[in-house]
């Protein structure tokens, strides 16, 4: 095998371009560093591949599961969206080596460190056809005209997911559908043929398979549909107090409020359905939700779980909200845990930011959600046992069969909707046909409910908006920290401590900030340290030491052994005794708490990133916009933000423009779906 020493003075110096870029902060260290790893490991290794390794890493660390190759050369900028300077000499390399796409291919496919799969087929098809798998850490898959480069890990875990979906999607449950209707009309009153009940639609759906993609807005819905599906399925089965229901979410949080939603429904449903289902047994039956990573068995300083597909999870039914934060690995681990026989409904909006980690699962099972798919087939059956006429497509796969969009919203009838259509829409300013923009919305609302604060804004205002409110909005700190005082003085009775606790702490959730970035002055980090010392100014808070009654915590790492997990949000309160603090946590209506001396990982959260609300709703949502544009800064972002406000909203700008560079810039993340 011939010596480094041997390799090209064009690979040496890609390696050396990379470095730099990765001092200046375009690329990650890593990101260079796996080139340098396919040079010593394949001294041949030709400029394209030490190129197509680093920026396939770069990639998946802004969360995309491959490399499209064809993109990249075609719209670098457009993949890339890094800064002039960076994109100026990205093009300089590239037109010095080549910008064609065979050749690429060419350079590639020569690497023993690469395996290729069968350009003639779906990635999904190619196992029994693959190249023989020596461990290469690298794979091109798709076809000639869409090639995708993928490290090893990604594609062994694209293909878990697209075939668990496909055979998921596939298998049938046998389904009487006139009974079916009888059910669905108890459950959601008579149907009307002609417009479509797309939560009835959704429940007959996932009767008939083991698989059920649910994606809607805010107020659309989801877990109202998701309680009475279980109430159907607790109906229609032969011994339903032996149906193994389990409840996740990627979050606590999210979990504890699937929970509580779905409680809320079956109580609601009690009257309807009279003495014809045990809604009790039901709910009893449900158990505690819990998070992904706790259903599966999460183990530490390990990737694996204690459930997979040699040791199953023991559901029949598994419903899982807030999908969009699903990562692709964590999704593979999840369809691999689940039994064959059992059903997995799938919750979640589609619009909503997708996962931190590689991966937009839902906006991939969802392409099509907008415009349903529906064979003559699934038409039939939802006519027979929804009593809906639907028009007929046949050009839908098995997964397009199961997937359903809830269309109407309660929220999205409000101000709040209008701003979160608008902005998902890419619609900053109104357009031609009047339909008005997010600017217009948020800035000439007379009832308050929305509000802009635009540019020029200092910090100091943002800090007195936490403090005071604003009109039209008066929800703000306040709220919890008169609640704080309220105190009984001195120790008091466990039962009137608690029922204080939960009070304080339902106040705390009528307020939130929520920031685009966490460094910087418009940062959550810069922002809680402002809030901080304009309440104690104020009188509101005496920090003394880093634990004070009335600090607000996230938690950063989970500890299973305390029971707490990351994203569980709490406040520092006096026990009932009065001489120690812990932090208190409401999980629906259930009070725990920790002492803070055992809490070692966590942060401020007066405010909080956007990333980190997912899963959760405030009365007063107050989303705040860096200081300068970036990559970061997207459609999806400012949706995903807007949508956590129930009655009033006010987005500040600090500097003109920003809101509708970020409503023109949309996350699209490569992947092999539809390739």
């Amino acid at each position: 095998m011939p010596s480094p020493d041997a390799t090209p003075p064009t690979a040496a110096a890609t390696l050396a371009t990379l470095q730099r870029w990765a001092d200046q902060g375009w690329l990650r260290a890593l990101d260079a560093q796996l080139a340098g790893f396919v040079r010593q490991h394949d001294p041949q290794a030709t400029p394209p591949l030490l190129m197509a390794t680093a920026l396939l890493a770069h990639l998946e660390g802004r969360g995309h599961t491959c490399l499209p190759l064809a993109a990249l050369l075609r719209a670098p900028q457009a993949l890339l969206a890094w800064p002039e300077a960076a994109h100026t000499e990205w093009l300089h390399w590239a037109q010095a080596h080549s910008t064609q796409t065979t050749d690429w291919l060419a350079a590639l496919r020569r690497s023993p460190l690469l395996r290729q799969v069968p350009a003639a087929h779906r990635p999904v098809d190619l196992f029994a056809q693959a190249d023989a798998d020596t461990g290469q850490p690298l794979v091109l898959a798709g076809s000639d005209s869409v090639p995708l480069v993928y490290l090893r890990r990604y594609w062994q875990h694209e293909q878990a997911v697209m075939r668990g979906v496909a055979q998921r999607a596939a298998h049938t449950h046998p389904v009487a559908p006139h009974a079916v209707r009888s059910w669905l009309d108890t459950l959601f009153g008579p149907a009307d043929a002609a417009t479509p009940d797309w939560q009835r639609i959704a429940c007959a759906l996932a009767l008939r398979a083991g698989l059920t993609v649910v994606t809607g807005g805010p107020g659309t819905g989801k877990t109202y549909t998701a309680a009475r599906l279980l109430a159907l399925l607790w109906a229609t089965q032969p011994q339903p107090e032996r149906l193994r229901v389990a409840l996740a979410a990627p979050t606590g949080k999210a979990a504890a409020r699937l929970r509580q939603s779905i409680d809320q429904a079956l109580a609601d449903l009690g009257p309807r359905l009279a003495d014809r289902i045990n809604l009790s047994a039901l709910s009893q039956g449900l158990g505690a939700a819990s998070t992904v990573h706790a259903l599966l068995g999460a183990q530490r300083h390990s990737r694996a779980f204690a459930h997979h597909a040699q040791q199953p999870l023991d559901v029949d039914v598994l419903i899982v909200d807030e999908t969009s934060m699903i990562h692709l690995e964590l999704m593979a681990a999840l369809l691999d845990a689940l039994p064959p026989h059992a059903r997995l409904v799938l919750l979640g909006d589609k619009d909503q930011l997708a996962s931190v980690e590689a991966g937009s699962v839902l906006g991939d099972l969802c392409a099509h959600a907008d415009t349903p798919r529906y064979s003559a087939a699934t038409c039939t059956y939802l006519q027979q046992s929804t009593g809906t006429d639907l028009p007929v497509r046949t050009d839908g796969s098995a997964l397009d069969q199961q997937t359903v969009m809830l269309r109407q919203s309660r929220r999205f009838g409000t101000t709040i909707g209008a701003v979160a259509l608008a902005v998902n829409a890419g619609r900053a300013r109104s357009d031609a046909s009047g339909a008005p923009g997010a600017y217009e919305l948020l800035q000439h609302d007379p009832d308050g409910a929305v509000a802009l604060l635009a540019a020029p804004v200092a910090p100091t205002a943002l800090a007195r908006l936490a403090t005071h409110g604003r009109s039209g909005a008066d929800a703000c700190y306040a709220d919890y920290l008169q609640a704080i005082r309220q105190r009984p003085a001195g120790a008091i009775d466990e039962a009137v401590h608690s029922a204080w606790a939960v009070g304080v702490l339902r106040a705390f959730e009528r307020f939130r900030i929520l920031c685009a970035v966490h460094d910087g002055p418009w940062g959550d980090v810069a922002i809680n340290a402002d809030v901080q010392r304009a309440l104690a100014a104020q009188g509101w808070l005496t920090p003394e030491g880093e634990w004070f009654e009335g600090r607000p915590v996230m938690v950063t790492r989970n500890n299973k052994a305390l029971g707490v997990f990351n994203g569980d949000v709490g406040v520092t309160l006096r026990n009932a005794s009065g001489d120690k603090l812990r932090v208190y946590l409401l999980d629906g209506d259930q009070l725990r708490s920790v002492p803070v001396s055992r809490l070692a990982h966590v942060d401020t959260a007066f405010a909080m990133t956007i990333h980190k609300s997912q899963g959760s709703e405030f009365a007063h949502t107050v989303v705040v916009l860096p200081d300068a544009a970036g990559d970061i800064l997207t459609r999806e972002l400012v949706y995903t933000g807007v949508t956590r406000a129930r009655t009033q909203l006010t987005v500040v700008e600090p500097r003109a423009g920003l809101l509708g560079q970020a409503v023109a810039q949309r996350v699209l993340r490569s992947s092999g779906w539809g390739a």
